[in-house]
């Protein structure tokens, strides 16, 4: 089953419009109107959506308008393989991270992605792995003091 180019960017055009809907929705709440003094919080959120919804009407036409022949498909067989051996785990890094922490599962992730799919060598894919880990970990905890999500794992060994 092979998905043309022009159906593809016409869904894609259509997801992104409704992104850029989404955001006008949000920014009206907030108000987007000008006011004594300056604009209200929602003016630039608004416009950035009415941007990205301009944006996606002019993909979507130029999709429409494109000619169909002779251009390659969007998807084929092959294509949705390696799209979804991408994109599986990146899920199963969104789950881990929710259960036991983003470091953790960041570490995980990254050792995964170097040594399974990248083949490198496993003393390589964990210590990339532990190092990506520890450097996030100093850079949002100790520089930025951005508390992020820690898990069970590290809060047993007492980092809060």
């Amino acid at each position: 089953m092979d998905i043309s180019r022009r159906t593809g960017e016409i869904a894609t055009s259509a997801a992104t419009a409704l992104i850029g809907l989404t955001v006008c929705y949000g920014a009206l709440e907030n108000g987007i109107a000008w006011e004594e003094s300056g604009p209200s919080s929602g003016f630039f959120p608004f416009c950035v959506g009415c941007l990205i919804v301009l944006g996606s009407a002019v993909t979507g036409a130029q999709a429409l308008l494109r000619p169909v022949a002779g251009s390659p498909p969007f998807l084929d067989a092959e294509r949705a393989r390696a799209a979804i051996l991408f994109f599986l785990p990146i899920v199963a890094f969104a789950a881990l991270s929710a259960w036991l922490g983003l470091y953790i599962g960041m570490a995980i992730y990254i050792f995964y992605a170097m040594y399974v799919p990248g083949r490198l060598r496993l003393a390589t894919a964990i210590a990339a792995s532990l190092a990506v880990a520890v450097v996030n970990f100093v850079i949002f905890e100790k520089l930025f003091m951005v508390p992020l999500l820690k898990g069970p794992v590290l809060n047993a060994v007492g980092i809060y």
